[in-house]
């Protein structure tokens, strides 16, 4: 077992949550206080009611998520929400959310798994979020388009969407997962001839081509399933606890 706090202390500090920026609505770090001592850790991507049952069923005393529970700003505790909050009080489960500092972290964070599972040798940082950069870029062990897109198909466990706007023979590929559809002019303009990332608007379909940048989508879900999975098996690591990932895809 270990205390709570240390393990928002330590979360705290190895992710850099304080002063990182975000959404205004992310609040990162612990956002519903539990029981004192933590024996058993789960990890999720998104907060749903779902998740938070299977966390009750499965025996958890803290649920490590990338996506928490305000999305929708300041609301009342009605409804869905209460439902929610309600659960994780009477079962003792403490809610840990992490936002963009799990997606950029060096060691855990979605983009860097996600460019490692891709055979991507990074070189640099892409994908700058008030400063702060979220993503990677670097050399593809894949130089075709299409071989690329079969091994993010094999890793993603699923289809991959393709914007063909850049070139068949690739040289340089940046990873953002998640949203990352609005980083296209960015890409464009520090050379990078694809971005793979989870999914984007409409209108990035006319982005990718008039602007030349081949755009892999692969889904949001799918590609923010590593961070959290890799936090929970270091945090479990370093104080000796039990992890349990609790796969809630959304299919988007």
């Amino acid at each position: 077992m270990a205390k709570l706090q240390a393990l928002v202390d330590y979360l705290d500090g190895y992710l850099s949550i304080p002063g990182h920026p975000d959404y205004r609505t992310a609040l990162n770090g612990l956002q519903v206080q539990g029981t004192a001592e933590v024996e058993r850790v789960a990890a999720a991507v998104d907060t749903s009611e779902a998740v938070i049952q299977e966390a009750g069923r499965e025996g958890v005393d803290l649920l490590l998520v990338h996506h928490g529970l305000f999305w929708d700003g300041l609301r009342p505790l009605t409804g869905r929400r209460f439902r929610k909050v309600e659960a994780l009080v009477s079962s003792g489960i403490a809610l840990y959310s992490a936002h963009l500092p799990l997606d950029a972290h060096p060691e855990v964070g979605n983009c860097a798994l996600l460019a490692r599972a891709l055979d991507i040798a990074v070189q640099g940082r892409f994908g700058v979020f008030e400063d702060a950069p979220i993503g990677w870029y670097g050399t593809p062990a894949e130089w075709e388009r299409e071989e690329l897109v079969r091994r993010c198909e094999m890793v993603l466990g699923g289809p991959v969407q393709l914007l063909d706007g850049g070139p068949a023979k690739l040289q340089k590929v940046a990873v953002v997962t998640g949203g990352g559809g609005s980083f296209i002019e960015e890409a464009a303009v520090a050379g990078i001839d694809t971005l793979v990332t989870g999914e984007g608007s409409h209108h990035t379909f006319v982005d990718a081509h008039e602007l030349g940048v081949n755009v892999l989508y692969g889904g949001h879900y799918r590609t923010e399933t590593f961070g959290v999975k890799a936090l929970a098996e270091h945090l479990a690591s370093v104080f000796g606890l039990e992890w349990v990932f609790l796969d809630h895809p959304s299919g988007l």
